[in-house]
C-alpha cells in the first residue's frame, strides 16, 4: 500500500509539473518578449524534485572502491521542495526512502541553498548546507553539507545532481548523492 501511495504521489507531481509547463508555454508564444530575454533561473522561485538516491557509509568513502561501493552502497528515492526567495538564494526540503520496506521515510532535511546560474546558459552550480533527521535505522539528528548542478532545459523543467556528506548524531558519518528531475513554477 506505501509503495501504490508513494508511486501515486509521484504521477501526480510529474502530471502538476507537465500541465504547469504546458500553460507556461502556451504564454511565453503568446508574448511579445523574446526567449531569450527570460532568465531560466528566477526570484520567488518554487521547484519540486524527484530523484533516484545512493549513499555509502564512512568506511567506504575512506577506502573507496567499485566493489565497497557496491557491496556497502543503499539505493533509494524521494522527493524534495525548494523555494528561492531571489535568484541566487533559497530553501530546501527532502525526504527520501532507501528499503521502503521497514519505514516509508528514513530521513527529512533542510537546507539553505546557494545557486551561481551561468548566464542563461541552463546551467547553475549550487552549494548547501543544513540538517535534518534520520528515522531508520537508528533514530538520530545529523548536519549536512553539498555541491551540486543543475541543468535546465526551459523555464520549467531541468535535471539536477548532487553529494552531500552527512554528519550523523550517533553513527559514522556517510555521504549521500542524489540524481533527478526538477520542476519550477
Amino acid at each position: 500500500m506505501k509503495k501504490l501511495q508513494g508511486c501515486m504521489i509521484t504521477l501526480v507531481l510529474g502530471t502538476l509539473g507537465a500541465v504547469h509547463c504546458a500553460n507556461a508555454a502556451d504564454y511565453s508564444n503568446n508574448q511579445s518578449d523574446t526567449n531569450s530575454d527570460t532568465p531560466l533561473f528566477r526570484a520567488q522561485e518554487l521547484s519540486i524534485d524527484i530523484f533516484g538516491s545512493g549513499s555509502v557509509n564512512q568506511q567506504t568513502i575512506n577506502h573507496i572502491s567499485g566493489d565497497r561501493v557496491s557491496d556497502n552502497g543503499r539505493l533509494g528515492a524521494g522527493v524534495g521542495l525548494n523555494y528561492f526567495f531571489c535568484r541566487y538564494v533559497g530553501i530546501g526540503g527532502d525526504a527520501y526512502a532507501e528499503n521502503v520496506h521497514r519505514s516509508f521515510v528514513d530521513s527529512t532535511s533542510g537546507n539553505l541553498i546557494a545557486r551561481l546560474p551561468i548566464g542563461n546558459s541552463g546551467l547553475a552550480p549550487y552549494i548547501f548546507g543544513g540538517g535534518g533527521y534520520q528515522f531508520d535505522q537508528v533514530r538520530q539528528s545529523f548536519g549536512q553539507a553539498g555541491a551540486g548542478l543543475e541543468f535546465r532545459f526551459t523555464r520549467c523543467w531541468g535535471i539536477f545532481v548532487d553529494a552531500r556528506y552527512v554528519f550523523a548524531d550517533k553513527t559514522e558519518d556517510y555521504g549521500l548523492a542524489r540524481a533527478g528531475l526538477r520542476l519550477s513554477f
